[in-house]
């Protein structure tokens, strides 16, 4: 059939119903903005960016062009492939409301059942609802539909529309003579049968059930639970959804006549397909994050108190306070500006900012580290910045980010915490030099002398915007702090004018420390960069660490394998200090010990531990999802928390007992404290090798006899056993013959001879790369054939070019991921150790080119998409890079 056309929205789609142009994009945002004007487009803009968004329109005159015949009235191409696409979003529904019966409306308007289909002005949610109706109304029913049988022989030619719960009378091209007629007798019918018309363009509707499309339209909101709501109607039928809709909301009205309750007048189904399809793409950008910035671009601030990250283009974009875990008072990284950044560049970027596509002009020339520090400089042509975490006293959770800005460029500062991830709106009070956060538990204020700030309101919580030449400033400079917490005296140094003293301590801190390692000659710079990565992860005032600072960046784009690592867990904490401890930096080692005895003080015993604890020592709470965030790249869900705290993972005691066992091998000394807590985690270890467990992957699945943690069971024996022989120690129970029972144990029953290789758990064929830990542990020598044959195993199967994923088997969660950073340091080990150089060389140069343009790894890395994945930056990864160079070193190998 051919489509009529309308203008100016004449757009049909030569493609199938709902199919998408080839590009990806149902309509050019260009054009769509210039046909709908600024008002409309900026309301859509507005609307895209709901945390549950409802698009609702009538069905007649809105995405159906009105006819001669409703028989024919069928919906446009791109009002249907819009509709459809807007459906199958996440946190976004569509829906139909119409005057038409529900069978008619499913029937003329190929829309999916995943497009919310209501008729008869409300009366229909569902084809058989009224199947049963009360007798007084069934009375009234046929009443209704013996006088219409009566009309239509006195008017044959009358478009009469029967449905289910009544009629429509349609008066479209009668004559004056027989609309004043027909009206007429409609309304002495309806008062004798005892219901109420409702009028729309040409037609009536009788229903013997009252209803209204305002009623349909909440409760689909009620229903649905939507927070926003778009709805198009043409008539004045549509007005009574139209008066439902509340602050945020959109109403448009299709057409210039009649009075209405719309926000806007749009012209024509045409036109409504072109806002439709505007709305898809501006929801798809903000839920998917078409412009998000690659993950491995960010940077990290650190003091080893608190952390941030700083993206490329100078925002600060991630900044939890006061404890590593707590609520961030910047999140814009998890997918959305209103959850709070604060910017700082030249005037033009701002503007740009606003248009991704042209931001790209305004971009900085470099960003990197100041050598050997946690201090990131930021460039563009006129303008610096410095930015850096000032120190704070060891019992201090205060937070103060220092920024420097130098130059003779026009600056744009924006300035827009959001308390609670964003979740509820923040508001700020300006006075000369500084800006004040309200409602908040402590103190939170930017301190910038000699700025006057601006407050303007974004999505209903204040930003303070400032424009300043810094040069022109006193000094030349402009200094910015914001301060979370009581003053502290760096603090006060900073305003007082002394900033430069205050960078000297944070930035002198960290090159003393650098100077301190004892670092390889190859690959210093990657080395150095690790290391500062991972000290800052250490939490020093309780000696936790950090698997890494963020939560919730995606292991897939899109997917839901979207977790939160801002916690210790004794595995990755163990393995952390214990790099840092082959680097000669005892403090963070010691200080995780002290950390892990605390938390064993609380356990009713070793073998009763948790896999991960608060920095803090404290249990996690409940694992939530923060709803109102699109996520990273619109990766959802946002979680904060972490439910594998209550998971069972046998293989913890291993790092533990290596840690103890370096610890005191540095120190040529042990004392009873070290001792005592070595034999908790053998003691731990007799009491529980033989159970299943879930493993280091943490698999949401029924636990199992995973390989790895048998191999770390055996660890833990084995580095006690070696602590006790060193130090003429008496060790407890029969651990000698129990670690030989557990090795027997793993070379029989953890080898596949279908696989050729060890794997990842008992009687099981799937590849696991953690299976490596037979011989890197030491527990197969390197030479040992099934060692061998296992090397090449994950080789051949789980290396996808620069990097090795974990495993290939279906984890009982949906999606997929990318390879894990630290999965590929252990096949380049297994390559060193089993004399593969060249092919340990190649595979280590691949990973060292992934490193950020700062240095910094992410968890993983998708080789198909060639996009890095997961939380930023990864302790994994920074202590795989550290440990594969220093073996190469051990080993006299070259990397470079």
């Amino acid at each position: 059939m051919t489509l009529p056309t309308t203008s100016p929205g004449t757009l049909q789609s030569a493609a199938p119903a709902g199919a998408a142009r080839s590009d990806g994009l149902l309509i050019d945002l260009a054009e769509a903005a210039r046909t709908l004007g600024d008002d409309i487009f900026s309301r859509l803009v507005a609307l895209s960016r709901s945390p549950q968004l409802l698009v609702a329109t009538d069905y007649d005159g809105t995405i159906a062009p009105l006819v001669d015949r409703p028989t024919r009235a069928f919906p446009l191409d791109l009002n249907v492939a819009t509709m459809r696409a807007l459906s199958t979003m996440p946190s976004t529904q569509s829906a139909v409301i119409s005057g038409r019966s529900l069978r008619d409306l499913a029937a003329m308007s190929r829309l999916p059942r995943e497009v919310h289909l209501v008729g008869s002005h409300g009366g229909e949610f569902g084809i058989d609802e009224f199947d049963d109706i009360a007798p007084q109304t069934q009375e009234r029913l046929t009443a209704l539909r013996s006088a219409l049988l009566d009309l239509s022989r006195e008017h044959p030619d009358l478009l009469l529309e029967f449905k289910p719960l009544g009629a429509a009378v349609h008066l479209r091209g009668r004559p004056p003579a027989q609309r004043e007629a027909v009206t007429a007798w409609v309304q002495e019918t309806c008062a004798r049968v005892g219901i109420e018309p409702v009028r729309g363009r040409d037609v009536f509707d009788l229903t013997v059930i009252p209803g209204s499309k305002g009623d349909a339209l909440e409760a689909l909101r009620a229903r649905l639970g939507a927070d926003t709501v778009l709805y198009i109607g043409d008539d004045v039928a549509d007005e009574a959804a139209l008066a439902t809709l509340r602050d945020g909301d959109l109403g448009l009205r299709v057409g210039a006549d009649g009075d209405t309750q719309a926000h806007s007048r749009i012209a024509d189904p045409g036109t409504v397909g072109i806002a439709l399809a505007a709305l898809y793409e501006l929801r798809r950008s903000w839920l998917f994050g078409r412009s998000s910035t690659p993950i491995e671009r960010h940077s990290l601030l650190g003091n080893g108190h608190s952390t941030a990250l700083v993206d490329p283009n100078g925002r600060v974009c991630w900044m939890p306070h006061p404890l590593p875990h707590s609520a961030s008072v910047f999140s814009e990284i998890l997918g959305s500006s209103s959850a709070g950044y604060f910017s700082v560049g030249p005037a033009a970027q701002a503007a740009d900012m606003e248009n991704r596509a042209d931001a790209a002009r305004t971009r900085p020339l470099t960003q990197r580290y100041r050598d050997d520090t946690m201090t990131v400089v930021t460039r563009w042509a006129g303008l610096e910045v410095s930015d850096y975490l000032a120190p704070v006293p060891d019992d201090s959770q205060d937070t103060v980010l220092i920024r420097v800005l130098t130059g003779t460029a026009p600056t744009e500062i924006r300035f827009a915490p959001r308390l609670d991830y964003g979740a509820a709106p923040t508001s700020l009070e300006a006075e000369p030099g500084i800006v004040r956060v309200d409602n908040t538990s402590e103190p939170m204020a930017l301190h910038a002398p000699g700025v006057d700030f601006e407050i303007v309101e974004e999505r209903g919580s204040h930003t303070a915007v400032a424009r300043v030449v810094p040069a022109d400033l006193p000094g030349g400079e402009l200094v910015l702090a914001f301060a979370c917490g009581g003053a502290s005296d760096f603090l006060d140094s900073v305003l007082a004018g002394d900033e430069r003293r205050v960078r000297a301590l944070a930035e002198g801190f960290w090159e003393n420390w650098a100077r301190s390692l004892a670092l390889p000659e190859q690959m210093r710079e990657g080395v150095v960069r690790s290391a500062l990565t991972l000290r800052a992860l250490c939490h020093a005032p309780t000696g936790g660490v950090l698997a890494a600072p963020t939560t919730s960046l995606p292991e897939g784009i899109g997917g839901v394998r979207n977790w939160d690592y801002r916690y210790t867990w004794l595995r990755d904490g163990s393995m952390t200090v214990r790099a840092l401890l082959d680097l000669g930096s005892t403090a963070e080692a010691e200080g995780f010990v002290h950390w892990l005895r605390g938390i064993l003080a609380e356990a009713p015993g070793p073998e009763f531990l948790h896999p991960l604890y608060a920095v803090d020592g404290s249990a996690l709470t409940s694992e939530a999802v923060l709803e109102h965030l699109p996520g990273y790249a619109g990766s959802r869900p946002v979680r904060v928390g972490n439910a594998a705290e209550h998971q069972v993972q046998l293989d913890v005691f291993g790092p533990v007992a290596e840690l103890l066992r370096d610890i005191v091998t540095a120190r040529g000394a042990i004392d009873d404290a070290e001792w005592e807590l070595l034999v908790a985690m053998g003691t731990a270890v007799e009491a529980r090798w033989h159970e299943e467990d879930h493993g280091i992957w943490e698999a949401r699945r029924p636990p199992k006899h995973n390989v790895y943690t048998k191999v770390m069971c055996w660890v833990t024996l084995d580095r006690a056993i070696d602590v006790a022989d060193r130090f003429g120690l008496t060790l407890p129970g029969a651990w000698r013959g129990l670690r030989e029972q557990i090795a027997e144990e793993v070379t029989d029953r953890g080898w596949s001879e279908t696989a050729q290789s060890y794997t990842v758990a008992y009687d099981d064929d799937d590849l696991d790369a953690a299976s490596l830990f037979v011989g890197l542990s030491g527990m197969l020598a390197a030479d040992d054939p099934r060692f061998l044959a296992t090397v090449d195993a994950v080789e051949r199967e789980l290396r996808e070019g620069p990097t090795v994923f974990r495993y290939r088997y279906d984890d009982g969660l949906p999606g997929l991921e990318g390879g894990f950073h630290i999965c590929t340091t252990w096949l380049i080990e297994a390559f060193l150790l089993t004399g593969r150089i060249d092919e340990a060389r190649s595979l280590f140069r691949q990973l060292d080119k992934l490193r950020g343009p700062t240095g910094l790894l992410a968890e993983e890395y998708d080789p198909l998409a060639e996009q890095h994945l997961g939380n930023h930056p990864q302790a994994y990864s920074h202590l795989g890079y550290i440990r594969v160079v220093r073996l190469a070193a051990e080993l006299g190998c070259s990397l470079e």
